[in-house]
């Protein structure tokens, strides 16, 4: 198989013919076999008798139904799980990307890229609410992953398979994916996409999903700076505090030495005693988390870098 096209469906039922009959249009003039993958996140509006007469009359439709809602995230993780493309590209199913970007991004890939991703240049979301969050997510998002992208919550994107390959996504993570990809040194470019108005339905989107998203912000950066060395983070803390804490003590005895200032009933003696109790406990911390990520490693024999060509002799 070519082309995956992987969509994950909540209560979309009036966009879904729409939808497929747009698809089938851009399929049809890429020459290459491919398929839809639509996964049903628990939808409760008919969306999944849809999906079915869909996949009843044409069989590059393939239907992935959850027994409940398990939000977006898990939806895009099962779409790639049973997507059998060399390309996948993932899309919201509320009739808001185009599927006339597709083409654009299947260029980008045989370009040589591994990920393009789409960016809503000109988007027709309310401001407030929407749009301006969004900016100020995704300027911070790419000032601490590394990756500068215009345009994160965007779900038009195309990957390689072995990128997406191995990648376990949690919380709200889909939206992430190309920022921990690039820990495996993967060639990322972003390109405008149309935005279109939403017609049917309703926004799944809420202000706390943001909080969510940038709760996993931290998640994301742990992995891509330290998931192979956590006592480098967690020692770093410890010795700093530890520092602190030796340096006020040095600083008590100095001035019980050579002032006769009483140690016993100061508040500072206190701190730096806590600090040295953090430091211990900073340290302490970080070592138990290098004996589980070698395990984790160890135990599933899973490699520290990924490999992106192998030439040598048969």
């Amino acid at each position: 198989m070519d082309l995956s096209i992987v969509i994950p469906v909540y209560n979309e039922a009036e966009n879904l013919r729409l939808l497929y009959d747009e698809l089938c249009q851009v399929m049809d003039t890429l020459g290459r076999s491919s398929e839809i993958v639509f996964v049903d996140d628990g939808s409760r509006d008919g969306s999944l008798e849809i999906l079915t007469g869909l996949h009843e009359a044409d069989k590059r439709v393939v239907v992935v139904s959850f027994r409940r809602n398990f939000g977006q995230t898990a939806a895009m993780a099962a779409g790639f799980d049973h997507a059998a493309g060399e390309i996948v590209v993932t899309m919201d199913a509320d009739l808001q990307n185009d599927p006339k970007d597709i083409p654009a991004l299947l260029t980008k890939i045989e370009q040589g890229f591994d990920v393009v991703t789409g960016w809503r240049f000109d988007r027709k979301d309310a401001f407030f609410s929407r749009r301006l969050p969004s900016v100020l997510a995704n300027r911070l998002i790419s000032k601490v992953t590394g990756v500068a992208l215009h345009d994160y919550g965007c779900t038009l994107k195309a990957f390689r398979r072995e990128v997406i390959t191995g990648i376990n996504l949690y919380g709200e993570m889909h939206r992430f994916i190309p920022a921990i990809a690039s820990g495996m040194g993967i060639d990322i470019d972003e390109i405008k996409v149309n935005h279109r108005p939403r017609k049917f339905g309703v926004s799944k989107y809420n202000i706390t999903r943001t909080v969510r998203v940038l709760l996993d912000l931290f998640t994301v950066k742990f992995l891509l700076s330290y998931a192979t060395r956590p006592l480098h983070v967690f020692g770093t803390f410890g010795l700093a505090s530890g520092g602190l804490g030796a340096l006020i003590t040095l600083w008590l005895v100095f001035q019980r030495q050579m002032y006769g200032v009483s140690m016993g009933s100061r508040p500072m003696l206190f701190f730096a005693l806590l600090l040295l109790f953090m430091a211990m406990q900073f340290i302490s911390l970080g070592l138990m988390a290098e004996l589980q990520v070698r395990t984790y490693h160890e135990s599933q024999n899973k490699p520290i870098y990924a490999v992106r060509k192998l030439l040598r002799r048969n």
